[in-house]
């Protein structure tokens, strides 16, 4: 991350600039700390570079391919499928307030019960709240590069469905991942981001 070049559009850089004129100028009096739009000290000067209305402010947004290439992130082959479920949309496309939610989750501190839910989606593929053999296969090519034959995975999927399938219906609902978690002694410490 130190020694490689990062190379920003002219937009982003002006998005930026935009952001940490309203970060810095605070809460303005009245407001209480509560701002329905965004302040912009320069907003008062109409001939401004950066007194732009509101309303036409581009959305400040990142991507999946957008998102910076950590050394710990490079190794993660859930790297896409993370910034998907922490995006509002689902497809990968991070608000800033996403991206926050997103490390507030991953930091080291957050609580179990938090990560879990996360967790639950980033391996939930097809998106409809269980964990089925169709999304664990989709884990474990990830995980093992596709190098198991096709024998290999529907061994380890079936035996995953039979040891954590609490409720026998062949795949696994939050309550039952959540009961794996709890069994996994180093979930906590690898589900995390360390900054």
């Amino acid at each position: 991350m130190g020694n490689k070049q990062t190379i920003f559009t002219e937009e982003q850089l002006d998005n930026y600039q935009v952001a940490r004129t309203v970060l810095r100028a605070g809460p303005q009096p009245g407001t209480h700390g509560l701002q329905e739009e965004p302040y912009c000290p320069c907003a008062q000067e109409p001939d401004h570079p950066d007194a732009r209305a509101p309303d036409r402010l581009p959305p400040a947004r990142a991507s999946a391919p957008g998102v910076p290439d950590d050394p710990a992130e490079q190794e993660n082959p859930f790297k896409e499928r993370i910034v998907e479920a922490f995006s509002e949309d689902g497809e990968g496309n991070l608000t800033f307030n996403d991206f926050v939610d997103m490390f507030s989750v991953l930091c080291e501190s957050a609580p179990r019960e938090l990560k879990a839910n996360y967790a639950f989606k980033i391996y939930d593929f097809n998106t409809d709240n269980f964990i089925c053999k169709e999304d664990l296969e989709l884990t474990l090519a990830r995980l093992t590069k596709s190098e198991l034959d096709e024998d290999e995975v529907v061994l380890v999927c079936d035996k995953v469905i039979e040891e954590a399938d609490l409720d026998g219906d062949g795949k696994l609902g939050f309550a039952d991942f959540e009961d794996m978690i709890a069994k996994a002694p180093d979930f906590l410490s690898t589900f995390h981001i360390r900054i």
